[in-house]
């Protein structure tokens, strides 16, 4: 079938970006008409434009949940109802991926289930733009990587049951357009689309194309936009990021320059640059490190390597070899402190011998590296490494087992028990029960810590490490306890008795009347059973007493300590005041009552004999 471009009518180069054609000048091509009954089932929803409900799974890159999250975005503004359960959607939309055959084949599996449910159906992303003519894909709409800008219409035509297909590459798609962020914490900015490579077993390149990089400009206005949005971490994302503004006449170090000038100086947004290739990096090494050190980006880079063996990656046509790898891992870990280095590895690539891989484990064993992306080699239609000869099956896995319990055999963050990290905290645990933080380094730090220190960067201390990230304690600093302690109060006080900010005015608050006493004082004792560490409990109690001369303080004091230490024995949290505590507290408020009693009725007899 043509592509929709060669059918627009009257409209010369197509539409800018975002622009939306009217309905006559987009090229359709209708269902065909058969003279059986229909099931109604199938009939496309006739429910006005704009108003049904999409379903939207998204398969591969980090670049390709960009582009997902912009065409949630376009769906969503124009009316479209967006959804998680493919079954209450009007129609699905799928973003393919086609690096391996497995992601094709996930795809392969969904396309089949949407048919049987008989369900409108758009597929989007690398396999309809790199493969256009798969089997898999007639009878579908299909929307390219560069025209994700138009995906409104394609879905609008095909609830009308037409066949649209928008596949010619034009201009890039504007940054500014509606997104639907899955993590509202976290922006996906791509910077440029395409690469310069040509590596012999790569799909993505016939999907994605030549590189084009977005100016310099238009980045740094969408990194204030998402800023402005409470965006706190922007993850930069390309096929290359080391291969930026090539094609444009700039490179990365002025591009990550200018962004990190937007950046907020309290470090309240974090910057982490996408995956580079070693031959785009070599000559700005020093610059990139030099950027790697700066408080607000994350010492954290992805180098795929691919394979340890230079017989290998010439095979693979990847343009460097191992001691070109090893410079660049080399100087980022001596010029960036806390450094951290994620890498690829191909197991099993067309040719490889038994010591081709050799050279691959002795690479990883040498660096260990705390992230290795194992991966079988995995034949792409169409691409050159496709015809070479093939490793036997049972050698490719065999191989990747070995290299994958190499690899599980590191403890890479030994030694990392007992130190305090800040770190940026941005996502719910698979487990439902810790929230996900990363340090500087970009090592992932699981925390037990209520949802509402989502989007906060804290200190904390590792407890306990793991394969795959640490465990750590929230230590809380003055400010945080400040703002615990404002929102505990709001929440627990009644407005008629709302004390000032300061915590010594809440306290003096509390001892001015009776009838407030009972409230406020209760209130202030109840900052005790939320986040406030111990040691603040006592500073609240003790000026307390201090205030008013409250006999028994020191008596009191001592108590609390007691109780610390019976708590710890019994396991019981030390944010927390037992039973004794709140009858101590009681008794000592019944003798100031008593104490201010006596003086009023001894300066009334005073006035009496008077």
């Amino acid at each position: 079938m043509e592509d929709i471009e060669d059918l627009l009518v009257g409209s010369e180069g197509g539409a800018p970006p975002g622009f939306r054609l009217p309905v006559m000048a987009v090229g359709v091509k209708p269902k065909r008409k058969t003279p059986q009954v229909q099931d109604r089932s199938s009939i496309p929803s006739r429910k006005i434009p704009g108003t049904q409900t999409i379903y939207i799974k998204t398969f591969g890159c980090s670049h390709n949940q960009s582009d997902s999250e912009y065409m949630a975005g376009q769906l969503s503004a124009f009316g479209y109802t967006l959804s998680d359960n493919p079954e209450e959607a009007d129609l699905w939309l799928i973003n393919t991926c086609t690096v391996k055959s497995p992601s094709q084949s996930a795809m392969d599996t969904l396309i089949s289930k949407c048919k049987s449910a008989k369900k409108p159906l758009v597929v989007a992303g690398c396999v309809p733009q790199g493969s256009r003519d798969l089997k898999e894909l007639e009878g579908v709409s299909i929307v390219g990587v560069q025209q994700i800008d138009r995906v409104v219409e394609v879905v609008e035509e095909t609830l009308k049951g037409h066949e649209v297909r928008l596949l010619t590459r034009k201009t890039l798609p504007a940054l500014d357009l509606p997104k639907v962020r899955k993590n509202k914490f976290i922006e996906i900015l791509p910077i440029n689309v395409g690469c310069l490579g040509a590596c012999t077993y790569c799909k993505t390149k016939h999907a994605r194309g030549h590189l084009g990089s977005y100016t310099v400009d238009s980045l740094v206005d969408r990194i204030r936009t998402v800023i402005t949005d409470g965006v706190k971490e922007i993850w930069l994302s390309s096929e290359d990021t080391g291969a930026y503004g090539r094609d444009i006449g700039v490179n990365l170090p002025i591009l990550l320059n200018a962004i990190v000038a937007e950046l907020p100086p309290d470090r309240s947004t974090m910057l982490r640059i996408g995956m580079t290739n070693p031959p785009f990096i070599l000559e700005h090494l020093k610059d990139i490190a030099k950027i790697l050190c700066h408080p607000c980006v994350y010492s954290f880079l992805h180098v795929p390597v691919q394979s340890g063996s230079d017989s290998v990656l010439s095979a693979m046509n990847r343009e460097y070899n191992v001691g070109e790898f090893r410079t660049v891992v080399n100087t980022l870990s001596q010029l960036v402190p806390g450094m951290q280095i994620a890498t690829d590895i191909i197991c099993g690539f067309p040719g490889e011998t038994d010591e081709d891989f050799a050279q691959t484990v002795s690479l990883i064993n040498e660096y260990k590296f705390p992230q290795v992306h194992i991966s079988q080699f995995y034949p792409r239609p169409g691409t050159p490494a496709a015809r070479m000869k093939k490793v036997p099956s049972n050698v490719v896995k065999k191989r990747s087992r070995e290299l994958t319990s190499v690899f599980e055999s590191f403890s890479p963050y030994q030694g990392m028990e007992g130190q305090v990290e800040k770190i940026w905290i941005t996502e719910i645990a698979t487990d439902g029960v810790h929230l996900v933080g990363h340090t500087k380094g970009y090592v992932q730090v699981l925390v037990a810590a209520p949802e509402s220190m989502l989007g906060i960067s804290t200190d904390v201390k590792i407890t306990s490490v793991g394969r795959w990230s640490v465990f750590a304690d929230v230590i809380q600093t003055p400010d945080q306890t400040k703002e615990d302690t404002k929102s505990i109060r709001n929440k627990s006080i009644p407005n008629k008795c709302l004390p000032s900010s300061d915590l010594e005015e809440t306290c003096s608050c509390a001892m001015q009347s009776c009838e407030k006493q009972d409230t406020l004082c209760k209130s202030a004792i109840q900052l005790d059973n939320t986040w406030l560490e111990d040691h603040n409990r006592r500073n609240v109690i003790g000026w307390l007493l201090r205030r008013r001369k409250v006999h028994g303080a020191e008596k009191m004091k001592g108590h609390l300590l007691e109780s610390k230490e019976k708590q710890q024995t019994e396991g019981r949290s030390v944010g927390n005041l037992g039973f004794t505590d709140w009858a101590l507290l009681g008794g000592m408020l019944i003798s100031s009552l008593t104490i201010v009693a006596l003086l009023l009725l001894l300066g009334f007899r005073t006035l009496s004999s008077k």
